[in-house]
């Protein structure tokens, strides 16, 4: 199985995920997609097993691998202060991969019957969906 982690700015999120995922899944084949090399070295350095930088790697990608992980602004055009293009999240979005997003809740969006948690709660959630699918 192939797990897609994508995103951008520092790439604390996508850090975040990967080092969760490497200790519960030592052999899982992970791909640090980011918007930017930071974003991307972060992912790799918590033990991505490869990673590439820009909006033609994530977009070539998308289709290419199992899940995809990550925060809710993936998906959303401009999303992570407008470092998500059209072209990104439509990628994101019309991807077959099951998509594992955590609804981190920030500039005019609130997604609802959510419960408000620390983002390691919500991490580990995510990489429970990623063991029951193994």
């Amino acid at each position: 199985m192939r797990v897609a982690v994508i995103d951008g700015q520092g790439g604390g999120i996508g850090k975040h995920i990967v080092d969760q995922l490497r200790k519960r899944v030592p052999d899982l084949e992970i791909l640090a997609l980011g918007t930017n090399a930071l974003a991307t070295g972060a992912m790799l350095k918590a033990g991505a097993t490869e990673g590439a930088s820009g909006e033609a790697a994530i977009c070539y990608n998308a289709n290419r691998v199992d899940i995809i992980a990550g925060s809710l602004a993936i998906a959303t055009v401009h999303g992570l202060l407008g470092e998500i293009t059209p072209n990104i999240a439509g990628a994101i979005s019309s991807s077959s991969a099951l998509k594992l997003l955590i609804p981190i809740q920030r500039s005019n969006m609130v997604v609802t019957g959510i419960t408000r948690m620390p983002l390691p709660h919500h991490v580990e959630q995510l990489v429970d969906e990623v063991e029951k699918r193994l």
